[in-house]
């Protein structure tokens, strides 16, 4: 005996199903189609589109067939859109890896108890990048498609070796000559060795600054020590002069959520609009490097750090009622996924995962990672995510290597389990190495997965200000946006 009923069973007499997805949420069922197009529709009316029933004139069904859940039988049109939107979806693929990260040096100034990539402080000799590493990396990044190439420079702290960082910026833009690719750079630095020099140099190239910034004074300071005890000041000394010699949009900020920052949402919010930031990202902390050593990455779970999130969220909200601009930069990456065919390219909400084909690290010895947190896992003494060196491998050894193709097929959420029957899927994405680093399976088990339960809270979060608060609607479209 089958243990499924016929396809015609599926059929009604004048329309038919395309490929959805449900969730039961606040009284009602979220229905989204197989490219996160969403509606919501009542309990008595999913009822009745189980059982083929409802009328061709009915509002629901037309709302459905609007978002290509149902279709009338024969019809071909909502079949080539969905067709079309897909393509669209995946577009990235074809382009492949446009972030290139290269760890100059391991060595930092700073002892931040969560440091995710186990600084250094010893001889540069040992841990920072050489001009002979830097050339080969060069070859290799401008071996991907990508028409725009990003190049972050990353640490430790970078500007430690702040003279490779000119002799690469100054090899790519010779490359380039003959590339002619979109060349940007970054910088992600904490800020507390800029000077005169470096700034000009940043002027001059255009090259771009991210740092850190946890919050008021002492919340920083305690997050993120450094000797002298003078982090915070630096900090924002660094983001002032460069929003003022360099322009309002050459520098972004990052924050860490340690378990001292959990009751303290809306100070670390206030700290961004003074110091003149208008987007704060509130970020959870990551099982990598001293954040594992040190067990503060235990601190909190996803509960309070959801509760943190959402005091955040609503005191960025009333906000901006009161016409202050600011907006959380997670939740615009989220509602461009859940609102618009956009892709925003962020690594951790891709499926394919963003290893590899979003994302390459460069470490200072030449070793190529899938990602940086496959970096960070190294400097735990877990190579799992080492792809191969800039001086032994090729660029197709690297980028074809079990490594990355097998966590990458493993982890596609159209068919991982508890994924691809999950209504959040098309917003979702794959993290292999943070389930690799906390369940030891690129895969993970999603009922026991931190990253599942942290992105399905934010999507409820979401879904529901935006159903049931007009002000919010406008504002999270507007964030789409961007």
């Amino acid at each position: 005996m089958s243990r499924f009923q016929s396809a015609a069973s599926y059929l009604g007499e004048e329309w038919e199903f395309l490929p959805f997805r449900f969730e039961r949420l606040n009284g009602s069922v979220l229905l989204t189609n197989m490219v996160g197009e969403h509606v919501f529709v009542e309990p008595e009316n999913f009822e009745l589109l189980t059982r083929g029933e409802l009328s061709l004139d009915s509002p629901t069904l037309r709302r459905l067939r609007g978002k290509h859940i149902v279709r009338l039988v024969g019809e071909e049109l909502p079949v080539e859109l969905l067709a079309l939107k897909t393509r669209t979806r995946y577009w990235r693929l074809s382009e492949f890896t446009a972030l290139h990260m290269f760890v100059v040096s391991l060595r930092c100034e700073h002892s931040c108890p969560y440091c995710q990539v186990s600084r250094q402080s010893a001889d540069k000799a040992l841990y920072d990048m050489t001009e002979e590493t830097a050339v080969r990396a060069l070859e290799m990044t401008f071996r991907s498609p990508s028409p725009h190439i990003k190049i972050e420079f990353q640490g430790g702290e970078p500007l430690l070796n702040f003279p490779l960082i000119e002799f690469i910026v100054d090899r790519a833009n010779e490359l380039n000559q003959v590339e002619q690719r979109r060349l940007t750079f970054v910088i992600a630095s904490n800020l507390a060795l800029l000077d005169d020099k470096i700034i000009a140099f940043c002027r001059v190239h255009n090259v771009q600054l991210s740092t850190s910034l946890d919050g008021p004074a002492d919340l920083h300071n305690r997050n993120r020590p450094r000797p002298g005890g003078d982090s915070w000041e630096r900090a924002v000394d660094g983001i002032r002069r460069v929003r003022e010699e360099l322009g309002t949009d050459s520098i972004s900020a990052l924050m860490t959520t340690t378990a001292a920052s959990l009751e303290r949402p809306e100070e670390i919010i206030d700290t961004y609009l003074e110091q003149g930031l208008r987007e704060v990202f509130l970020r959870p902390l990551s099982p990598y490097g001293f954040a594992v050593k040190t067990k503060i990455h235990a601190a909190y779970d996803v509960d309070r750090w959801l509760s943190f999130y959402k005091r955040g969220l609503e005191y960025i909200l009333v906000l901006n009622d009161r016409g202050i601009d600011i907006r959380e930069r997670y939740a615009s990456i989220v509602l461009k996924k859940m609102l618009t065919n956009g892709d925003p390219r962020y690594v951790d909400l891709a499926s394919p995962a963003g290893i590899g084909i979003a994302a390459l690290a460069y470490n200072y010895n030449g070793d190529v990672y899938a990602s940086d947190e496959g970096r960070m896992l190294a400097e735990m003494n877990d190579t799992t995510f080492l792809l191969g060196n800039v001086h032994a491998d090729t660029y197709e050894e690297i980028l074809l290597s079990d490594a990355l193709l097998t966590p990458l097929e493993e982890s596609f959420t159209g068919s991982v389990p508890m994924c691809s029957d999950c209504a959040f899927e098309s917003w979702c994405g794959a993290d292999p190495v943070f389930h690799h680093a906390t369940q030891q399976d690129s895969v993970g088990h999603k009922a026991w997965s931190a990253f599942h339960r942290r992105n399905s809270g934010m999507f409820k979060l979401l879904l529901g200000r935006y159903e049931s608060d007009a002000r919010a609607r406008q504002l999270f479209r507007a964030w789409a946006s961007r």
